[in-house]
C-alpha cells in the first residue's frame, strides 16, 4: 500500500516544481504538519516524511523553510560536473561539449540576492525550530544544489571566478540533533553548508566543490563527523571550518586545492583530523586556532604546490610561506605520522628569500609533534589553459628536482613545553631547546660507524 508520507515533487498538486520547487516543498511540509499534528498516537504520531526529487532541473525561487523533524529530502543523483572548467573554456567551444550544466536531481537556486548581505536569506534550504526538543533527523541525500553563476566583486576577475553570489545551499540556524547530509552535490554557491549548534551531525560521501566555502560548522557542536567527502572551496573561503566543537571527526576526505584553508579549527577541542588527503596552492592548509586543544592530527597527506591553471594565476589567500602548512595555537595537541610534500618554485617564495615553514607552533604549550616526514622540492612552476591536464601533470611529476630548504618545525616564543621528535633534522627544527624537548631526525651520513 503506498504511504501517504512519501511525496514526489512532480506529482504534488500545488505549484510547478520546474518553475519553483521551493513553493512545492513548502506546500508538502505544510501538509505533513497538518496531518501529523498529534504528538502521541499509539506510541508515535509524527513519523515525518520523505520528499523525492526525480532527475531533472528544478528552479527554486522560494526559500524552503524546514521546521519539522524526521524529514528526508532525496533525489536520484548528485549531478556534479565542473562549471568552473566550462566557464573558463572559450565560448566558441561550448557547442562541442557533451554537457554544459550539472545534472541529476538538480535544484537551481534562483533566489533574489539579499540586499543586506545576510547569508540565511540567500539559502535554498533554511532550517530553524525553537523549543524542546531540538529539531532532529533532517536528511538531505543524493541531489544537486547549484548556484548557477557567480557575480562580479570588483576584483577584476571574471565574474564566474569570484566565488561570490550571496547564495547558500543549506543553512541550519538552530540547535539540531542527528542531521545527515549524504551523497549530495553542491556547486557554485558562495556557501554550500552552514550549520549552527550541531550534535551528532553526519556529513558523508558528498561532492562539495567550486563553492566559496564548503562546510561551516558554527556556534558550537559535539560528536559530529565529516567523512569521505570530495571538497574544494574557493580562495576566499574554507573547505572545512569548525567553531567551538568537541569530539569532531574529520576523516577520509579528499580536499582539493584553491581553498584559503583545507581545515580550519577555531576553539575546537578533543577532535581528530586523520587519514585525509589535503592539497593546497597556499600556506595555512590546516589551522588550529583560538586555543584549539587536545586534538589529534595524524596520518594525513599534505601537498602544497603551485596553481597550474591559467585563469587563477596570481591568486592566493594572502598568507606567506612563513605561516606554515600546519599552524597550531593551542595546548596538548598531537601531530603524528603526517606526510608533507612542499613542491614549489623557490622563485615564488614569499617573502623573497625566506625559508618556508611546514609545521608552526605559534602559541600554547604541551604539543606533541612526532614522526612527521617532510619532502621539499624546488621545481619550475608550469601553467596550462587546461585545468584537468595541468593539475594531473603536476600531481604525477616526480622527476629529478632540486631539494628545497625548509623549516620542518618552527616553535614561536609564545609556545613552550612542546615535544618535537623525529620530524626534521637538527637544522630544520627552530625551537628553544631549553623551553622545548627536541629530538632531531638523524641525517644520513652522520651516523656513528660501529666499531669492528
Amino acid at each position: 500500500m503506498p504511504s501517504n508520507n512519501y511525496y514526489d515533487v512532480t506529482t504534488w498538486p500545488v505549484g510547478n516544481p520546474s518553475k519553483d520547487v521551493g513553493e512545492v516543498i513548502n506546500s508538502i511540509i505544510a501538509d505533513i504538519k497538518d496531518r501529523q499534528a498529534a504528538t502521541d498516537v499509539d506510541n508515535g504520531g509524527k513519523p515525518g516524511a520523505a520528499i523525492y526529487i526525480p532527475p531533472g532541473d528544478y528552479h527554486l525561487r522560494t526559500q524552503v523553510v524546514i521546521d519539522v523533524s524526521f524529514l528526508r529530502i532525496e533525489g536520484s543523483g548528485h549531478g556534479f560536473t565542473s562549471s568552473s572548467i566550462r566557464f573558463n573554456v572559450p565560448e566558441d567551444e561550448w557547442p562541442d561539449l557533451h554537457e554544459l550544466w550539472p545534472g541529476g536531481s538538480r535544484i537551481i537556486v534562483d533566489l533574489p540576492p539579499a540586499g543586506d548581505g545576510e547569508e540565511s536569506k540567500g539559502a535554498a534550504f533554511y532550517i530553524e525550530r525553537s523549543g524542546s526538543p531540538r529539531i532532529s533527523s533532517v536528511e538531505f541525500s543524493n541531489f544537486c544544489i547549484d548556484g548557477l553563476h557567480f557575480t562580479p566583486d570588483g576584483s577584476g576577475l571574471p565574474a564566474e571566478n569570484t566565488y561570490v553570489n550571496g547564495k547558500t545551499g543549506i543553512y541550519v540556524a538552530s540547535a539540531n540533533d542527528s542531521f545527515r547530509v549524504t551523497g549530495m552535490g553542491f556547486i557554485y554557491l558562495e556557501n554550500a553548508l552552514t550549520i549552527h549548534n550541531a550534535d551528532a551531525l553526519s556529513i558523508h560521501g558528498n561532492f562539495i566543490a567550486e563553492c566559496g566555502s564548503c562546510i561551516g560548522l558554527r556556534g558550537w557542536g559535539q560528536a559530529s563527523k565529516i567523512t569521505d567527502n570530495l571538497i574544494g572551496a574557493g580562495f576566499k573561503g574554507h573547505s572545512i571550518y569548525a567553531q567551538n566543537h568537541g569530539g569532531l571527526l574529520v576523516t577520509g576526505n579528499n580536499v582539493f586545492p584553491r581553498g584559503a584553508s583545507s581545515v580550519h579549527f577555531d576553539g575546537v577541542t578533543r577532535s581528530s583530523v586523520t587519514n585525509n588527503r589535503l592539497h593546497s596552492f597556499y600556506p595555512g592548509m590546516v589551522v588550529l586556532a583560538g586555543n584549539s586543544s587536545e586534538n589529534l592530527v595524524a596520518t594525513n597527506h599534505f601537498l602544497r604546490d603551485h596553481e597550474p591553471w591559467t585563469p587563477f594565476l596570481g591568486v592566493d589567500n594572502g598568507l606567506d610561506d612563513l605561516t606554515g602548512l600546519l599552524c597550531v595555537s593551542g595546548n596538548n595537541n598531537s601531530v603524528i605520522g603526517n606526510h608533507f610534500s612542499e613542491v614549489i618554485d623557490s622563485q615564488g617564495i614569499q617573502p623573497a628569500g625566506a625559508t618556508p615553514v611546514i609545521i608552526r607552533l605559534q602559541a600554547g604549550a604541551g604539543n606533541f609533534v612526532s614522526n612527521n616526514h617532510v619532502v621539499a622540492m624546488d621545481v619550475h612552476a608550469k601553467s596550462s589553459d587546461s585545468c584537468f591536464s595541468a593539475q594531473v601533470d603536476a600531481l604525477l611529476a616526480t622527476g629529478a628536482s632540486d631539494g628545497l630548504a625548509v623549516t620542518a618545525v618552527m616553535v614561536d616564543p609564545a609556545s613552550a613545553r612542546n615535544t618535537i621528535l623525529d620530524s626534521g633534522s637538527d637544522a630544520q627544527v627552530i625551537a628553544d631547546r631549553v623551553a622545548n624537548a627536541v629530538r632531531a631526525t638523524p641525517t644520513a651520513g652522520n651516523q656513528a660507524v660501529p666499531s669492528p
